[in-house]
C-alpha cells in the first residue's frame, strides 16, 4: 500500500514538473518571439520604381544587422493597386502591433495613418507629404509619421526638356487625379512650364486602362509628354510610350525607371537610394535613436541624368554631345 502510495506521488510530481516546463518554455518561446520587432511593408502596387525603393529598405536593414527571420520579422504585404486590400492589410499591421509600419507609395501611408496614430510610420517615396495632408509640417511632423519625400528636380527636368526637343512651345502632361503627390507635382511642372513661355496641356486618367484613349489624345495635340511621379501611369509606361512613339513624340518620364520602359530621358531620383534613405529611418526607430514627430522629412537633393538612346533612335532625335558626356560620365545611357 505504502509503495503504491509513494508511486501516485511520484507520478503526480512528475506531471506537474512537466506541466511546468511545458508552460515555462512556451512562455520563454513567447517571450523571446515578442522581444523580435515588427516591420510592416505596405507597397502600393508592382512596379520598378516601387519595387527598387523595396529592395533598397530590406537591403539597409540587412546592412545595419537586421535579418529577416533571425532578429527582425518583415511582413511584405501587396496591396495591388487595391483601396479596400490597403485598408485591410494596414488593419492588420497594428492588429499585428508591428513596431513600424513603412508606407511605399502616397496611398499606403495614407491608409495607414487611417489606421493608426500611434505605430510609428514611415513615408518610403511621397512626393508631397505636406501637400498631402499626412502631415502638418515636413520640418516638424509633430505626429507618428516621418520618411522620405520622392519630390523630383521639376526645374531641372524641364530644362532638359528644352535641350533635347528644340523651340519645345507645347508640353502634354498626364496624371492620375485620385493621386495627390502626381497632383501636385502636375501643378508644380505647369507653374513653371508657363514661367518659361511654354503651353500646357493637362490630362488625367482614372485607372491604367484610360492609359490608351488619353495618351492618344493627348499626343495628337503637344511637342513632347511629360509624367509626372505617378505609380498608375508608372505601370502602364510601356503602353504610353508606344503610344507617343506611334505620333513620334518624346516621354520624359519623373523616375529613373520610367526611362527603362520608353521614357525618352529624365534627371531623377534613384529609387533605390529613395529606398535606402526610407531604412535608414526604420533602423534609427527600431534602435530608439529616431522619433517620428521631431524627424523632418528626407528630401533627396541629387538627380540622376539617364538617356534612352535606343527610343531616341526610334523617334530621329539626336541628344546633345553635353548631355551624352554627361551622362557618360555621371548617369546612365540605355542602348
Amino acid at each position: 500500500m505504502k509503495h503504491t502510495r509513494r508511486l501516485y506521488v511520484t507520478l503526480i510530481a512528475l506531471a506537474m514538473f512537466l506541466i511546468f516546463a511545458y508552460f515555462y518554455t512556451g512562455r520563454a518561446d513567447n517571450q523571446k518571439q515578442n522581444a523580435i520587432p515588427k516591420v510592416g511593408v505596405l507597397q502600393l502596387m508592382s512596379h520598378p520604381a516601387l519595387d527598387q525603393i523595396n529592395k533598397g529598405i530590406d537591403d539597409t536593414l540587412k546592412k545595419n544587422g537586421y535579418v529577416d527571420g533571425k532578429n527582425v520579422k518583415i511582413e511584405f504585404q501587396n496591396a495591388q493597386g487595391d483601396q479596400s486590400n490597403l485598408r485591410t492589410i494596414s488593419k492588420q499591421f497594428v492588429q499585428d502591433n508591428v513596431n513600424v509600419a513603412v508606407g511605399i507609395a502616397t496611398p499606403s501611408v495614407q491608409s495607414l495613418k487611417n489606421a493608426t496614430n500611434k505605430i510609428p510610420i514611415v513615408m518610403g517615396a511621397v512626393t508631397d507629404p505636406e501637400g498631402a495632408g499626412i502631415i502638418s509640417n515636413n520640418k516638424k511632423p509633430g505626429g507618428n509619421i516621418t520618411g522620405v519625400s520622392d519630390q523630383a528636380p521639376l526645374k531641372a527636368q524641364l530644362d532638359l526638356m528644352k535641350q533635347v526637343i528644340p523651340n519645345l512651345k507645347t508640353i502634354g502632361i498626364i496624371y492620375t487625379s485620385s493621386d495627390a503627390s502626381a497632383t501636385s507635382q502636375m501643378k508644380k511642372m505647369q507653374t513653371l512650364a508657363k514661367k518659361e513661355g511654354i503651353n500646357v496641356k493637362v490630362s488625367s486618367i482614372n485607372s491604367v486602362n484610360d492609359i490608351q484613349q488619353v495618351g492618344t489624345a493627348l499626343a495628337e495635340n503637344v511637342q513632347t509628354i511629360y509624367v509626372p511621379t505617378d505609380n498608375t501611369v508608372a505601370s502602364g509606361m510601356k503602353l504610353l510610350s508606344s503610344i507617343a512613339a506611334k505620333q513620334n513624340i518624346a516621354v520624359f518620364p519623373a523616375a529613373t525607371t520610367m526611362v527603362k520602359d520608353g521614357g525618352l530621358a529624365t534627371i531623377g531620383l534613384s529609387q533605390y537610394e529613395l529606398g535606402e534613405k526610407t531604412g535608414e529611418h526604420v533602423v534609427r526607430i527600431l534602435q530608439g535613436k529616431e522619433k517620428t514627430a521631431t524627424t523632418p522629412v528626407t528630401f533627396m537633393e541629387k538627380g540622376h541624368l539617364i538617356l534612352n538612346q535606343k527610343m531616341a533612335q526610334k523617334l530621329n532625335i539626336q541628344f546633345p554631345d553635353s548631355l551624352v558626356k554627361e551622362a557618360q560620365k555621371k548617369g546612365q545611357i540605355i542602348k
